[in-house]
């Protein structure tokens, strides 16, 4: 029994002093476990903002503008049908309802639609507002008609063209990939330097910017050949459509790579082993991939998580890919999200560059 206890103490000693091991078994499910929670929480911090324009200025329709108000999970702004447009084409709403003429005296034999203006490339947000209304358009029905379906739902998108729904997947998938190929070049980084490889590639007469320039420029082909191969199935296997300029995809895919590239390139000049590598690494990709607006929609975000990820170099690339590929809407303005990347291109390559050691 005393041999039992003394090999289970010596097991903890060992695990208590493997930093890595430490991080893997506690820390990491322990972010999962906030992360989550402040994303699907339900604290009531987050809304999803909607454009209501009432067409029909009757007292029915009035009642429903009220219903919209009233629900918790909503922010509800009004105005003309043109104005809500423009607002949700610049992100600042991410649906619109709009209440036509008629609504106030449709009738069984003469039923009206809600239109509901949804953005195909933010799914969540719209399915959650989609029934939302059909459950407002349904409570007035049966106080007003006894349950007869006198006032529907019609769901129009802002896009001209119909794509299908992975279609707005892929720009995201993309800028994912691009993100991990960036950020991750920190771990052979650091893991060559830990064994003198550095030290003695830097002893020979081979000029340091040479050995960068092949790295960086063997991802940027690694980049170049993981967009080909991600469009590449979408267009094949799923029949994904790209809307916008091949040109501008290719030029964001090298600006995004550069960028996430420049920041592995930032973490490596400070790390000292492969296992702080591995932790880091996944520290700031794994948020990333969470909070920047990707795969979850910012308005299921609380507020300080969006703000959050408006620092966050992943949600402009996720941005600008999905406005150039699909027309989604945007988060900011293309020139900003281009400006943004190119500026944590600039700064963490200057931080790197200064900071970086050989040996």
């Amino acid at each position: 029994m005393r041999t039992l206890l003394g090999l289970t103490v010596a097991n903890i000693k060992s695990l208590t002093r493997d930093r890595a091991a430490l991080f893997w078994t506690f820390f990491f499910p322990v972010m999962f476990v906030f992360l989550f929670g402040w994303i699907f929480g339900g604290n009531g911090d987050s809304k999803v903002a909607i454009g209501v324009v009432d067409q029909d200025g009757t007292p029915v329709s009035v009642g429903l503008e009220q219903a919209f108000s009233q629900v918790s999970l909503l922010k509800v702004n009004t105005g003309s049908l043109d104005a809500e447009k423009a607002a949700m084409q610049h992100g600042d709403i991410s649906a619109i309802v709009v209440i036509p003429k008629g609504t106030g005296s449709a009738t069984a034999g003469s039923p009206v639609s809600i239109q509901l203006y949804v953005d195909p490339s933010n799914s969540q947000v719209s399915q959650v507002v989609e029934q939302i209304t059909a459950q407002i358009a349904s409570g007035f029905n049966l106080q007003l008609a006894g349950g007869t379906a006198v006032v529907g739902v019609q769901k129009v998108t802002l896009q001209s063209t119909n794509l299908s729904n992975v279609a707005y997947l892929v720009p995201s998938i993309l800028a994912m990939a691009l993100m991990q190929l960036g950020v991750f070049a920190a771990i052979p980084l650091v893991q060559q330097r830990e064994k003198g490889i550095l030290k003695r590639i830097g002893a020979t007469p081979l000029a340091r910017w040479k050995l960068v320039g092949s790295n960086v420029l063997m991802r940027l082909l690694v980049a170049i050949v993981d967009a080909v191969v991600i469009l590449g199935i979408g267009l094949v296997v799923f029949n994904v459509q790209i809307v916008g300029s091949v040109l501008a995809v290719a030029g964001l895919v090298l600006l995004g790579a550069g960028a996430f590239l420049a920041i592995g390139f930032m973490l490596a000049a400070f790390l000292k082993t492969e296992e702080q590598a591995t932790g880091v690494v996944q520290i700031v990709q794994l948020p990333m991939m969470f909070l920047s607006g990707i795969f979850f929609s910012f308005d299921f975000l609380p507020g300080f998580l969006q703000t959050v990820a408006r620092f966050m170099p992943l949600t402009y690339l996720g941005d600008a890919l999905r406005q150039v590929m699909v027309n989604g809407t945007q988060v900011a303005p293309l020139g900003v999200d281009i400006a943004i990347l190119t500026g944590w291109l600039v700064v963490c390559l200057a931080i790197a560059a200064r900071s970086f050691r050989w040996e």
